[in-house]
């Protein structure tokens, strides 16, 4: 019975480490940053608010591509990372004259070409569980199909606490072994953000 109970013990020891490695903070960013939505949500507005807060150089651009980020490399001043705000809005797609395909293929072709230039993708859910689709309009996937386009995708995913209260982001940060960072309310995306960014 003993020897059971120490070897339950060194097993959960020897798990630690991979625990750690998907929830912690090893992952870094580097500025400037380039701001962009999939879905057209608000929720980069948020983002917006925290990154003017903490003084770190950023472009919002909700319509941005992969052109973007060649363009800004061709400059002498790339990007040195990527937030992608995950959540759709009827609204604001309506409002850009586009479809969720189209976000899809555009967010698609742009987290490609960040990879390519080795930049830190973030994907961020920041506006809840009325976000998803269980607060969305009958029969509108949107908002699942945004989180599916960028959140396997991410080097570190940045989730709003409420928001993940299915599990299902920790489910695609543990299949994909992405860091997976909660907050209990957006004001603490100050905090986070000042610890990725090493401000």
């Amino acid at each position: 019975m003993k020897r059971l109970a120490a070897l339950t013990i060194l097993s959960f020891l020897f798990l630690l480490p991979a625990v750690g490695a998907l929830y912690g903070q090893e992952a870094t960013a580097r500025p400037p940053i380039l701001l962009t939505s999939c879905g057209q949500s608000p929720g980069p507005a948020i983002i917006k608010v925290v990154l003017q807060r903490l003084g770190l150089p950023f472009e919002l651009e909700p319509l941005a591509t992969a052109a973007s980020l060649q363009k800004k490399k061709e400059s002498g001043q790339p990007f040195g990372s990527v937030i992608i705000v995950m959540g759709a809005s009827l609204k604001g797609m309506g409002a850009a004259g586009i479809s969720i395909d189209d976000e899809i293929k555009r967010i698609s072709q742009l987290i490609q070409e960040a990879k390519k230039q080795g930049l830190t993708v973030i994907g961020a859910h920041v506006e809840g569980m009325k976000r998803r689709a269980q607060g969305a309009a009958a029969g509108d996937t949107t908002d699942e199909q945004s989180i599916d386009a960028v959140a396997p995708q991410s080097s570190l995913l940045l989730i709003n606490k409420e928001g993940n209260s299915d599990g299902r982001f920790t489910a695609i940060a543990r299949s994909k072994n992405i860091p997976l960072v909660e907050v209990e309310k957006n004001l603490d995306l100050v905090e986070e953000l000042r610890k990725i960014y090493g401000q």
